[in-house]
């Protein structure tokens, strides 16, 4: 299949999509967007083409394609609300992934989850591993890349652990370990970008070096801002309801019910040599004058 010097990046105006983006025109390629906010303005001005999310109409889907070499698919949902779900979003990837074969894209890279499973009681994880089996029979080569939680600038449960050790002395942690491994949005875009100019098809955990129990973490982030918490083991039901409480304060959804079982169990984390490099508690300190300093609501960022 021959090359173009064409690539597309679903939600280039979000997060992750776009550091992705931002890695694609570093190295000289062409950026078009697929976004469900088309009307938002470009953090990129005139280089990258913006096209409309259009997943119920397959022939315009296909022409937001058209002429692409690689797809990289950052779409998902964290959580059902206003009445978008995760059965929709793999429904959503599906009509995608037609629409790419259908353009002739040569390969996909799919941005998934850290210990996805279709026999997990966890939705996000169990329609996370869907959408990966539609990724692997979708035609084109591809490679999935599965991510922790990611950080960076405009991160939010990093950023939003920091706004409020800031503000409060107390902070709930869950009893156990609770793992997590975090990883750099850079280094997430850098090894996206990697996989997508190979031909094979892979699957890459996309980690950093430094695992943290969530106690330490919140340690960590205290210590970065030279801030004194006092951290309370809790059990992990008591977490998510003191989160609805916080939620309720700041008009958003803080953390889910799914997401505090996936951190108790283990999922956060991986058994594969880290990929990626850069530390969290070093990036921490380098950025202590503004991680926390804004609260960032998903709600308002997505929905």
């Amino acid at each position: 299949m021959t090359h173009t010097d064409l690539d597309v990046v679903t939600g280039a105006f979000g997060f992750s999509g776009r550091y992705i983006a931002r890695e694609l025109l570093a190295r000289g390629r062409k950026v078009r967007t697929i976004t469900g906010r088309p009307e938002h303005e470009s953090p990129f001005g005139e280089p990258v083409e913006v096209r409309p999310s259009d997943f119920d109409a397959p022939d315009r889907l296909a022409e937001h394609l058209a002429g692409a070499d690689t797809l990289y698919n950052t779409y998902w949902i964290r959580f059902p609300h206003r009445g978008r779900t995760f059965e929709g979003a793999v429904a959503d990837t599906a009509a995608l992934l037609a629409a790419a074969k259908a353009a002739g894209v040569r390969r996909i890279v799919h941005v998934s989850i850290t210990n996805p499973s279709e026999d997990s009681p966890l939705p996000y994880f169990r329609l996370k591993a869907e959408a990966e089996q539609l990724v692997r029979a979708s035609g084109p080569s591809h490679a999935i890349i599965r991510p922790t939680v990611i950080f960076g600038p405009e991160d939010i449960l990093i950023n939003n652990i920091a706004w409020m050790v800031r503000r409060f002395p107390a902070f709930p942690v869950p009893w156990g370990e609770a793992p997590l491994q975090p990883v750099f949005v850079e280094d997430l875009a850098r090894l996206a970008v990697e996989a997508g100019g190979g031909a094979e098809d892979v699957v890459w955990d996309a980690v950093g070096p430094e695992r943290f129990g969530f106690f330490d973490l919140v340690a960590t982030i205290a210590e970065a801002l030279g801030r004194r918490v006092l951290r309370v083991p809790v059990p992990p039901t008591l977490m998510w309801l003191g989160s609805l409480a916080m939620g309720a304060l700041v008009r958003d959804v803080v953390l889910t019910r799914d997401e505090v079982a996936g951190l108790t169990a283990g999922l956060l984390v991986s058994a594969e040599a880290p990929r990626c490099s850069t530390l969290l508690s070093r990036w921490l300190c380098d950025n202590a004058a503004t991680v926390g300093a804004a609260y960032h609501s998903e709600v308002r960022r997505h929905y």
